[in-house]
């Protein structure tokens, strides 16, 4: 019991000194036109991701490549954690899509056809061969692992609707109509934060970011506090945070901030 509330402290200490980047200043950096349905995110290789009409972009330095296959129907997320091998969630047929950093496919696992079926509802890298899935059967965070197939169960049912997740190899944070939660890849529940009204959340590390509104808010140590924008009128509707960048996208530019560093 000490242990684990010794975690819950350490990861809130994380969450509030990570932060701290974020209170400091946002300076804008540049601002583009960008026609997208959905903004993905940027790359340490400063390729930029995003969706067009069910086709997946990336463009940067490494040229211009796409994605598209129609009958898979939408994408629901793309997960750019490892820009070597991305991961693609078609929520509408229950599959995931691996590609490398030519977007040409590596490899697909249709989750209808599994031994054991599986209905997931999010899908992302948590390394080693394995994804952080949502069960929408049992309401419940997974780890997955393709390669022997079978999986993890790491949360308890959840109360309320899946609204966000995000992650990296170590952590989920998942986000209900009321509550933001965090686990690792044992199993543990790290933290547990009233969340009403958040629609989106975006990490990089230790450090997290909510939508609620079109207002950004930051995790602090028992709630969350306002984020303040350096631009007059905050339409946001897609967002992404690396340890340096900000960048949001408004539905026509994608607007790019730096996070000063403290001193």
């Amino acid at each position: 019991m000490y242990i684990v509330a010794s975690m819950k402290h350490l990861l809130f200490l994380f969450f509030f000194s990570c932060f701290s980047l974020v209170a400091q200043e946002l300076k804008p950096v540049s601002s583009r036109p960008l026609e997208a349905t959905t903004f993905i995110g940027v790359d340490a290789y400063k390729n930029t991701y995003y969706i067009n009409e069910s086709v997946l972009h990336k463009q940067g330095p490494e040229g211009d490549f796409a994605f598209k296959d129609f009958q898979l129907g939408n994408i629901s997320s793309v997960d750019i954690i490892n820009p070597l091998k991305l991961v693609l969630f078609h929520e509408d047929t229950n599959t995931v899509v691996f590609l490398d950093n030519r977007l040409n496919e590596i490899e697909r696992i249709n989750f209808n056809n599994l031994p054991e079926f599986i209905n997931i509802s999010t899908a992302t890298n948590a390394g080693n061969n394995r994804l952080w899935v949502f069960n929408v059967d049992t309401q419940q965070l997974e780890l997955y692992n393709y390669r022997s197939n079978s999986k993890t169960t790491i949360s308890q049912p959840f109360a309320g609707k899946l609204m966000s997740q995000a992650s990296n190899f170590n952590y989920c944070f998942i986000l209900t109509e009321n509550m933001l939660l965090s686990f690792n890849i044992y199993g543990s529940l790290l933290s547990e934060t009233e969340a009403k009204g958040f629609s989106m959340i975006a990490q990089q590390g230790d450090v997290l970011v909510a939508l609620k509104e079109s207002s950004l808010f930051r995790s602090t140590e028992n709630s969350f506090e306002a984020v303040k924008l350096p631009i007059s009128e905050n339409n946001i509707k897609d967002l992404f945070i690396t340890q340096e960048f900000l960048y949001i996208y408004d539905g026509k530019s994608l607007l790019t901030f730096s996070i000063t560093q403290p001193k």
